[in-house]
């Protein structure tokens, strides 16, 4: 497997590493095959209970490869950017470089993502005669379209404080409290059941579309479902017994 993308596996938590930091990660066929193939390994993998997807070098992805060069690559950025909205499993960003285009809409693409108060985002699309149509896809539902307007017409960068407060990211911090933020996240979030998180997942995604009649009856049975479970079950017997649930690594 290519070295574009790095990955490590600790307590639960596989961290993806986007690794050509010579490019400033841009989306080129290696890294985005990289990333996939990394993505997959990770789904498929029961010891996995949360994904960080990470950076090393100044930049989180630069967005497209303008290098260009290599040949055509295997997998997406649409596959990408669906595996992880679909993902069962939380996928969290360690925005810890500059994020532009294609980049911004990885971190956005992130069930959580925490950025580093230093970086900047982007969306330079149109100033190289282009627009930010994939990534759209994943960015427009977090954003006010105002917002979405000046952002995308501008091709403006923006710093963190900004990205978080539009809505790109959750939050920004301090550099020196980039990892302590992660670390305590990732610990709230294997604290909870395989099977529930990935259904309060689902609840995000799908609740907002339906009818509110849709909406009661879908959610009323998928409760009914989760308090019936062995996990709920072992989890409701864990709090009774102050003891940690049997799925905290």
């Amino acid at each position: 497997m290519s070295d574009a993308t790095l990955y490590e596996l600790d307590a639960g938590i596989a961290t993806i590493t986007l690794n050509r930091p010579d490019n400033r990660n841009a989306l080129s066929a290696e890294l985005v095959d990289g990333l996939g193939d990394n993505l997959e390994r990770a789904l498929g993998d029961d010891a996995v209970r949360v994904i960080v997807l990470t950076n090393e070098g100044p930049a989180f992805c630069a967005g497209a490869d303008l290098k260009g060069g290599g040949g055509p690559a295997r997998r997406s950025l649409e596959e990408i950017l669906g595996a992880m909205l679909d993902s069962p499993k939380p996928v969290i960003g360690r925005v810890a470089g500059h994020c532009m285009g294609g980049g911004v809409g990885l971190a956005a693409a992130c069930d959580i993502s925490i950025a580093a108060d230093d970086v900047n985002f982007g969306f330079t699309e149109v100033r190289l005669g282009v627009a930010p149509a994939i990534v759209s896809v994943v960015v427009l539902p977090k954003l006010r379209r105002a917002d979405a307007l000046e952002l995308f017409l501008t091709g403006k960068r923006v710093p963190a404080s900004r990205a978080a407060e539009v809505g790109l990211v959750n939050r920004s911090v301090p550099r020196e409290e980039l990892d302590t933020t992660i670390a305590e996240l990732t610990a709230d979030i294997v604290a909870g059941g395989p099977n529930a998180l990935a259904a309060a997942k689902s609840l995000v995604f799908r609740v907002p579309g339906m009818e509110r009649s849709e909406a009661f009856g879908w959610t009323g049975e998928l409760s009914r479902e989760l308090f019936g479970s062995e996990e709920a079950a072992a989890g409701i017997k864990a709090f009774r017994e102050k003891s940690k649930a049997p799925w905290v690594p």
